[in-house]
């Protein structure tokens, strides 16, 4: 008999949740058959059978919290007899295909909403049915409900005061743990840091014109990486955190940490919530590896696939608004970080250019930062320097 154990759980992490058993007592799985799922605060850990065998005994339920090392279930393992069945027809195998395709957490909002898989086409990557599909399907099946009229006579008058029929309609879902986590966090960082946010606009023209002139040679030249905006701003960001380290630091009690190094975290939304996954070492890395990374996470964030380690850690936050059609925004720290960047959609505006009135591609930047250790003008500067560097991306290659 072998013992199912929750997996060791990194320091940031305390304890996690059931999520879903794809096994049940008695069946046969192969090995590295996912066997359960575990949600943290950051991400969903899968458990996979250490062999071929079968599942004797659960011994935590869906919903139940378990701390690293904790005993999930026993396991039998021993050869898998497989029996000969007759071919199943064409529909079915789509049918179970498209179940596989479907996320764990979309899952079990479809089995908890009594919605079939099948029947939902997916937007994810490969046609994977997502958590956000299984929600809009669910929204659209409410609304197709047949509404119970309301009558006269003895039955309407027995009707309770103040009933309300119609489209009203209302639906109760616990909060993820990873969702619970984003509040607590944004909240804490509200109580604890003397945040500010200060404000500058950049104009776009010399990155968008760079972009236009060298977008095809550049995506040729790198197996297909595009060139997108986010890469002139995290090497705009290393840059000026080079030259104000505070922006840099993190608090950690009563001492200031200055690390030596820029790890870039990206904030990408994701069905399950906001994530920040890191760039490690962003100061050497090239303009094509930051969109390629970057890339990647987003796939990553959608699929419920991000690691752990690939969102531990960071000195400086990236926010981006701007591809959801923000103009202007007040981001929100991400402790201990002191300081992150809010970048918005770029919009056309008349600006005074030498004396003349010209249409120019701006964009609005927000710096909010800890007061605690940032003073107000070292965060101006720091996002003037942003700013020169953006609108003169010559300056980062001269590194003046």
């Amino acid at each position: 008999m072998t013992e199912i154990k929750t997996p060791d759980f990194p320091e940031s992490i305390a304890d996690g949740e059931i999520a879903a058993w794809h096994a049940e007592v008695g069946e046969a799985v192969r090995r590295d058959q996912v066997l359960v799922d575990i949600e943290t605060d950051k991400v969903v850990l899968e458990v996979v059978a250490p062999a071929d065998g079968k599942l004797v005994k659960i011994l935590k339920a869906e919903g139940e919290t378990v701390l690293a090392e904790e005993v999930l279930a026993e396991f039998e393992p021993g050869e898998i007899s497989v029996p000969e069945v007759e071919p199943e027809p064409q529909e079915d195998t789509e049918k179970s295909a498209t179940a596989q395709l479907a996320s764990p957490a979309a899952r079990k909002i479809a089995e908890e909403n009594k919605i079939d898989v099948t029947r939902i086409a997916g937007t994810g990557k490969g046609g994977r049915v997502t958590k956000e599909d299984i929600i809009k399907a669910v929204a659209a099946a409410e609304k197709q409900a047949p509404v119970q009229p309301r009558v006269g006579g003895a039955e309407g008058a027995s009707m309770e005061p103040g009933s309300v029929t119609g489209e009203r309609v209302e639906r109760r879902v616990p909060m993820t743990r990873l969702r619970a986590s984003i509040a607590k966090r944004l909240v804490d960082a509200q109580q604890t840091a003397a945040m500010l946010t200060t404000f500058n606009e950049v104009d776009m023209q010399a990155i968008i014109d760079l972009r236009s002139r060298y977008k095809e040679d550049f995506e040729k030249a790198h197996n297909g990486t595009r060139l997108g905006f986010m890469s002139f701003f995290v090497r705009a960001s290393v840059e000026a955190l080079k030259r104000f380290p505070a922006v840099n630091a993190s608090i950690d009690g009563n001492d200031i940490v200055y690390h030596g190094f820029q790890d870039i975290g990206v904030a990408v939304g994701s069905p399950r919530g906001l994530v920040v996954p890191v760039l490690r070492e962003a100061d050497s890395l090239t303009l094509a590896e930051i969109e390629e990374q970057v890339r990647s996470y987003g796939i990553k964030a959608r699929d419920g696939k991000l690691s752990i380690e690939d969102m531990t850690g960071g000195t400086f936050t990236i926010s981006n608004g701007g591809v959801f059609g923000s103009l202007l925004s007040t981001p929100i720290l991400n402790p201990p970080q002191t300081g992150i960047l809010g970048m918005h959609k770029i919009q056309d505006r008349p600006m005074a250019v030498d004396g003349e009135i010209q249409i120019r591609p701006m964009m609005y930047l927000a710096l909010s930062y800890d007061h605690r250790l940032i003073d107000g003008q070292e965060a101006v500067r720091f996002l003037v320097t942003i700013k020169d560097f953006l609108e003169e991306p010559a300056r980062i290659l001269l590194d003046i």
